[in-house]
């Protein structure tokens, strides 16, 4: 089955690379050259993945995701920027993007990313425990399965069918990416997960070691989890990996 792709990029040679490219690689292509136009084919078309550059002219990338999430639109957004700091990445993940690609990029990493949101749509959670590829052997009764999509780790709930968590009382509010990482922590609640298995599991593909994707989304998970007056739940491991633990 081919996928539909929403492109939404102003700039008319890299908008016009990358529709012949995804057209080549089997995508069906709807290229747009502006925010308006991307929320309009975006309510037409509804797409399988959306690829959306942040800097547009009138209602920018940004606004657009705002706009798609408050609709309750989960379609799989991939933004496209030329922003590199933390904050700027932030801001788009805050937006509630999926992921994000730098430019300049390559568009096999475009490709790699797109197969991996489209995976993670359409597949069936499955129960992660066990993982290798870590230090630690872990607590088996750290985490705990309530049923079988309910797991408990210290004070969290994460209820995986309904894609709702909490810490205690408080909901959280999660992007896609935020609630699959937080869950593949939770699972393997005590065990030091690495670097490459958590892109594995996450994203389908491993980054590299130069890659600052992960510290992104842990840095903004820890945000909304460890929360001032709170214990931290989420732990580096230097050169690593990262670990969810109740210290």
């Amino acid at each position: 089955m081919n996928h539909s792709v929403l492109l939404a990029e102003d700039d008319r040679p890299i908008r016009t690379a990358l529709e012949r490219a995804l057209t080549l690689e089997g995508y069906r292509v709807t290229a747009v050259a502006d925010g308006i136009q991307a929320l309009a084919a975006a309510h037409r078309e509804r797409p399988d993945v959306i690829l959306l550059d942040v800097m547009m002219p009138g209602i920018d990338g940004l606004q657009v995701c705002q706009v798609l999430r408050a609709e309750q639109d989960r379609t799989p957004i991939l933004m496209l920027t030329a922003r590199v700091e933390t904050a700027d990445r932030i801001a788009g993940l805050d937006a509630g993007a999926d992921d994000y690609v730098v430019k300049p990029f390559e568009v096999e990493e475009v490709f790699a990313r797109l197969r991996a949101l489209l995976r993670r749509t359409s597949a069936v959670p499955a129960g992660t425990e066990g993982s290798a590829g870590a230090d630690g052997a872990g607590d088996a009764d750290e985490a705990r399965a309530v049923d079988s999509g309910v797991v408990e780790a210290a004070d969290l709930r994460i209820d995986g069918p309904s894609r709702r968590a909490w810490r205690g009382e408080r909901e959280l509010e999660l992007t896609r990416t935020e609630f699959e990482l937080l869950e593949l922590l939770a699972r393997n609640a005590g065990i030091v997960l690495d670097h490459s298995t958590i892109y594995d599991r996450i994203w389908g593909y491993d980054f590299g070691p130069g890659s600052k994707n992960l510290a992104v989304y842990v840095g903004y998970l820890r945000r909304k989890v460890d929360v001032p007056g709170s214990h931290p739940l989420i732990h580096t491991v230097r050169g690593v990996g990262y670990v969810l633990r109740e210290d």
